[in-house]
């Protein structure tokens, strides 16, 4: 079987790297990039610098931005007394897609695995606390994932908020316990959102 050029090689083992990419995948995907007209791979290759240059975090909630603020954040239409917290941006998509809420989010960026070697210090939670102090929110829904890290975070962050002057609630559990938001569809989420309870 004949050699791989170096170049091709490279762009497999960079694919490989990527979330969910095994070899085979990796291959196929090298192979595409060879098959696809320049123009097509150059723009691929645009798509990837103009993300890493232009893309960071909303100032406000951490959300993906490419100004100062996120789309969100810059809507005045946005219900601005209610804040959802999830880990991710993607969790933020997929609660966006339901067309259910309507108020602010807070992306906290990830969640507590102590194991993981990931505290509260790793996370956005201290900039959450001053947002709710200084804000005039009625109510912190926690939308974290349902799993056992997930729920742990909400916790700790709901015991940060006990002393102040905010319902925080949670989702129903439409979502399935050890589920992934991003991976929830419309209808489970929009009925998660809409039942939410008490924390």
């Amino acid at each position: 079987m004949p050699e791989l050029t170096e170049s091709v090689a490279t762009l497999i083992e960079q694919f490989a790297r990527l979330p969910g990419i095994g070899k085979k995948s990796a291959e196929r995907l090298a192979y595409h990039v060879l098959r696809i007209h320049e123009s097509e791979a150059a723009a691929l290759s645009e798509a990837i610098r103009a993300v890493k240059e232009n893309v960071h975090y909303c100032r406000e909630c951490f959300n993906l931005a490419e100004g100062d603020l996120c789309t969100i954040c810059a809507d005045p239409g946005r219900q601005r007394d209610v804040l959802c917290v999830v880990e991710q941006p993607r969790d933020l998509i997929a609660l966006e897609q339901t067309a259910v809420y309507r108020g602010l989010y807070h992306v906290l960026l990830g969640r507590l695995a102590p194991l993981e070697g990931i505290g509260p210090e790793h996370l956005t939670i201290d900039r959450l606390v001053e947002r709710v102090r200084g804000g005039a929110f009625r109510e912190v829904v926690m939308a974290t994932n349902p799993t056992l890290e997930g729920d742990g975070t909400a916790l700790y962050v709901s015991n940060l908020l006990s002393e102040m002057p905010v319902r925080v609630t949670r989702l129903a559990r439409g979502i399935t316990s050890g589920s992934v938001i991003e991976l929830s569809n419309k209808e489970i989420l929009s009925d998660a959102l809409t039942g939410r309870q008490e924390f």
